[in-house]
């Protein structure tokens, strides 16, 4: 889940998304399946379960949670995004 700004409207399904930790160096490269695009957090939290969003079972999912990334002001101005990737390796 992202903020909708210039650097993710370049996102295009079937590139391909290396994350690196930074802590351990180990590296996993992931391809992007599937952009959704919502006007809000809110809206994006609606739309799919809490694994789906990357929470565990036993966490409460609350779209206030990305306000500590993401002001509102940035939401409304860019929208946000959804990026649905399947792991290559």
């Amino acid at each position: 889940m992202r903020l909708f700004d210039e650097k993710r409207q370049q996102l295009k399904i079937g590139e391909n998304i290396k994350f690196i930790n930074d802590k351990t160096g180990e590296e996993l490269l992931t391809q992007i399946v599937n952009l959704h695009k919502f006007n809000s957090f809110g809206e994006l939290y609606k739309n799919f379960d809490k694994i789906k969003l990357g929470y565990k079972e036993w966490e409460v999912a609350k779209s206030s949670d990305m306000l500590k990334y993401y002001p509102q002001s940035e939401q409304q101005k860019y929208g946000v995004v959804g990026i649905e990737i399947k792991l290559i390796k």
